[in-house]
């Protein structure tokens, strides 16, 4: 017996009728790290078979397509079979194909969150006691109602009267 064949007989695909919850499914494939996330990810309708919402309870079979939602995305993929254990994750992505359209968003979603990283200022490093006071009392400010014009001058080097790196005229 070939390598392939055999992995594809331990994840199931030889099983003709064969069926799995769908919480156990999840699991089983690794999209979950344990049965209780995935069956509370199924409780909060964030897993559809076919395009209906369903219960932990339902079944799943090969041919069936499962559209789980999370992490700002929805990964798309189709039934290959059902795994007779939990096993390794090489031997659990033969359980499933993600479809085209699944795997292109998830391209797109992965370049937004790059991108999106770089949109987030970052200081240099930690900040000294000066900055840290100011931070702290932007924060109070902000948390009371207070306005914050002027709370970020020591980002750009302006001292407290406004003009770069303290150069009084």
């Amino acid at each position: 017996m070939t390598g392939k064949r055999k992995a594809a007989e331990a994840a199931g695909a030889g099983a003709g009728g064969a069926t799995l919850r769908i919480d156990k499914w999840l699991w089983h494939a690794r999209f979950y790290k344990t049965r209780a996330l995935a069956t509370a990810a199924v409780g909060a309708g964030r897993v559809a078979i076919n395009g209906e919402r369903v219960k932990a309870s339902r079944t799943v079979r090969a041919g069936d397509r499962i559209a789980v939602s999370g992490g700002g995305r929805t990964v798309e993929v189709d039934v290959l079979g059902v795994p007779n254990r939990r096993g390794p994750a090489a031997e659990a992505r033969l359980a499933y194909a993600e479809t085209a359209d699944s795997l292109a968003r998830g391209l797109v979603h992965a370049s937004n969150q790059r991108l999106g990283a770089f949109a987030v200022p970052r200081p240099d490093g930690k900040p000294d006691k000066k900055a840290r006071r100011q931070l702290l009392a932007l924060d109070r400010r902000q948390s009371d109602g207070g306005g914050a014009e002027d709370e970020f001058a020591w980002l750009w080097g302006e001292d407290d009267a406004g003009t770069a790196d303290g150069d009084a005229s």
